[in-house]
């Protein structure tokens, strides 16, 4: 792409995030991409989830020729990806054959896979104390699978570590896009893309002025009964989100760009908004909106107030809307 052309809006041949996520990211992308840093070195992301926004970058071209570090502390994403990253001809295979009894046996077909093999498969390497590098095609398959078919795509375990989402209604979903995952093969084996295990604070650890990262914790719930943080067996709380801003807060005074997305909660109002050292830091706190479909009441589905935290000035050549 000429240095004197540059394209950041996605294309028809964009790389598309093969997970639905609990807030995931697609429909927030016009209002954070104005945040994105002009020129930066590298780009991380502790909380990839779908992936959204290293994609929109991906697509984009500005991580061309940078190194970039992708992270989680979910296990079965990183399995996932990275079997899609080294073996994706035997994950097409696997969600194939998911995607023909799927086609068969519906709902059945869905607890089947849910019960009797994706979560036997993951006790087998629960204890491994990296589960991700035990994963296999055919797990990261069921994942996919499960998620594509499964309640409001979340993803959820109980205490015991088992995944337990309920079956969704859906009349005939997209399960098996052998392209698209062809194409997230190719954009996670870049030069320079790392795929890792790893909580936030480890994530963040030794980032240096002039790195960009991107930060999507399981939000702050808006409610006591509206929290999605069950990503991980230990889940994200307070303390976590107060953990986190203190490395954010860091970060920003380190020169380092920052960009974390959460939501309009009081909680977060003080974290950030109100907090003497997050604007000492030079971060600010935005208002944007954002289309959010996981909710149990229809009724509380919608547009909905999220906030923007950043030390980037917002571009005036980048204007927020949804896609």
């Amino acid at each position: 792409m000429p240095a004197n052309a540059p394209d950041f809006g996605l294309t028809a041949r964009a790389v598309r995030p093969i997970l639905k996520w609990a807030g995931g990211k697609r429909q927030l992308l016009p209002a954070l991409r104005p945040f994105y840093p002009v020129s930066f070195d590298r780009f991380v992301e502790p909380f990839l989830g779908s992936g959204a926004v290293f994609l929109d970058c991906y697509n984009s071209g500005r991580l061309e020729g940078r190194e970039v570090r992708l992270s989680d502390n979910n296990a079965d994403i990183i399995g996932c990806y990275r079997m899609v990253r080294d073996d994706v001809e035997g994950t097409i295979a696997a969600l194939r054959e998911l995607e023909a009894g799927h086609t068969e046996g519906g709902t059945a077909h869905f607890y089947a896979v849910r019960d009797q093999r994706f979560n036997r498969d993951r006790l087998a390497i629960r204890d491994d104390h990296d589960p991700s590098s035990c994963y296999t095609p055919a797990l990261a398959a069921m994942l996919i699978y499960l998620n594509q078919t499964g309640y409001n795509g979340l993803f959820r375990l109980n205490s015991r570590g088992a995944f337990n989402v309920p079956a969704g209604r859906y009349a005939s979903p997209r399960i098996c896009d052998p392209d698209n995952l062809r194409a997230l093969s190719r954009a996670l084996g870049q030069p320079g893309v790392s795929l890792n295990r790893a909580d936030f604070a480890e994530a963040l650890r030794d980032l240096r002025p002039g790195d960009f990262v991107y930060l999507d914790p399981p939000y702050a719930p808006v409610s006591a009964t509206a929290s999605f943080t069950a990503y991980t067996a230990s889940g994200f709380d307070s303390a976590a989100q107060a953990a986190l801003q203190r490395l954010v807060v860091g970060l920003a005074r380190a020169g380092v760009f920052v960009l974390l997305s959460n939501s309009y909660v009081p909680e977060v109002q003080a974290l950030y908004a109100q907090s003497g050292e997050a604007r000492a830091a030079g971060l600010e706190a935005h208002t944007v909106q954002a289309r959010r479909a996981i909710n149990s009441r229809a009724a509380a589905r919608g547009t909905v107030p999220e906030y923007v935290i950043t030390n980037v000035p917002r571009s005036a050549s980048a204007q927020p809307g949804f896609v």
